[in-house]
């Protein structure tokens, strides 16, 4: 058997509304974050992004751990032009 989300009466495990307050039941979905969806966020910052918006407000741990991924790829592309950068003028002023 399985209860009720809001008023915790016992319900069918099939049940779709609750015989008691009326609420509709919806399935769980499994979400358990993932390192292989930072990764590929991290290696498809654009991927990482769309899956991230998609995700928010169903799946929080596995489009936090895309975001994530994505984040941190674009924070070192940055970083690596800045240096670059840096590098490029040093070589530029000798």
């Amino acid at each position: 058997m399985a209860y009720c989300k809001k008023c915790g009466a016992e319900i069918d495990d099939q049940a779709v509304i609750c015989p008691k307050c009326g609420v509709q039941q919806t399935p769980e979905v499994e979400d358990k974050g993932g390192f292989l969806w930072g990764l590929l966020g991290c290696c498809i910052p654009l991927v990482g992004l769309i899956l991230y918006l998609v995700w928010k407000d169903t799946k929080p741990k596995t489009s936090k751990a895309a975001g994530i991924g994505a984040l941190v790829s674009v924070i070192c592309l940055v970083i690596y032009y800045i240096v670059i950068f840096v590098i490029g003028l040093g070589v530029a002023m000798m």
